[in-house]
């Protein structure tokens, strides 16, 4: 279960990585660089794109490239081979501040597109944070699902669906609630403590789920990944060579490979440091594919 570092991408804030099977490729973002990049299991190819605000997070369209949400809202992105990007917004989002951006976010097995909020300065302390909830042919600003929080992160669904998972990642907070979700409306309730991050290793940052419903979350900070079953029992803690693991998830051909990104710290110049590298180790369960953006919804 040994980490492997299959990208030296020295990325300040990578984050939300994504497995595209038809292309045998991984997909993940730099945050304050605004950067979009993609690595080849073939090749070993990296090929990079940059949008123009910071880009958080990334959910393939069912159709064509990807949603986003990055700085004022969700945008329609759009790679080509020479190395540009088209972006297009699709629904802005009012927040409560103007120092803020969209953090973590992914789409529900349904195909909507959910991200958080959060203030750029996470030492303001400030609970401004907001989740947000995306479908096709809205405008903005869109409406607050759920609010309160001073960095939402760990945004993930259960296999079928019908649970999901939500964490606040700021050292004052380091929880983790499961929510009962309903699929047909896209409406979660019933918020509950699901893991107080507090009492292990680390602050819960990204995370993705299992085929067996594993709730696998990055525990920044103390350089592990956590693997916390269903009833909210810690199962496994795996090591990746850096100190902070942003978020992890499920690819390769069999979906048995668990990716990683990190962060490198901006005072962080050893030149033999990996942090802001991407990394795979083998998880011991398999992934599920990562759902589409469905603009039928």
């Amino acid at each position: 279960m040994q980490a492997e570092l299959i990208v030296d991408a020295r990325n300040a804030v990578g984050e939300s990585p994504v497995w595209v099977p038809e292309e045998n490729a991984l997909y993940w973002v730099d945050i304050p660089a605004g950067g979009l990049q993609r690595w080849s299991a073939d090749s070993g190819h990296v090929n990079a794109w940059k949008a123009p605000q910071m880009l958080a997070c990334i959910a393939r369209h069912r159709d064509r490239g990807w949603v986003a949400g990055m700085e004022s809202g969700f945008f329609h992105l759009q790679p080509h081979n020479d190395g540009s990007l088209d972006s297009e917004l699709l629904a802005h989002v009012d927040h409560a501040r103007v120092d803020m951006r969209l953090n973590d976010g992914r789409c529900d097995r349904q195909g909507r597109f959910w991200a958080g909020s959060m203030v750029l300065n996470m030492g303001a302390n400030a609970a401004d944070g907001t989740l947000y909830r995306y479908s096709a042919g809205q405008r903005g600003p869109l409406e607050a699902q759920l609010g309160g929080f001073i960095v939402p992160n760990g945004l993930g669904f259960s296999p079928d669906g019908r649970t999901m998972y939500l964490s606040d990642s700021h050292p004052l907070v380091q929880q983790i609630w499961a929510f009962d979700y309903d699929i047909d409306s896209g409406t979660p309730s019933n918020r509950r403590l699901f893991v107080d991050m507090n009492q292990f290793p680390g602050r819960p940052d990204g995370a993705a789920v299992d085929a067996e419903g594993g709730y696998w979350i990055c525990a920044n900070d103390a350089g592990l990944i956590h693997r916390f079953t269903p009833d909210g029992r810690l199962d496994r803690s795996l090591a990746v060579p850096v100190k902070k693991p942003t978020m992890c998830a499920f690819g390769g051909s069999r979906l048995d490979t668990l990716f990683v990104t990190s962060i490198r710290p901006g005072d962080d110049d050893d030149p033999r440091s990996l942090a802001g590298g991407v990394f795979a180790l083998n998880p011991g369960v398999k992934g599920l594919p990562e759902p589409l953006f469905n603009d039928l919804l």
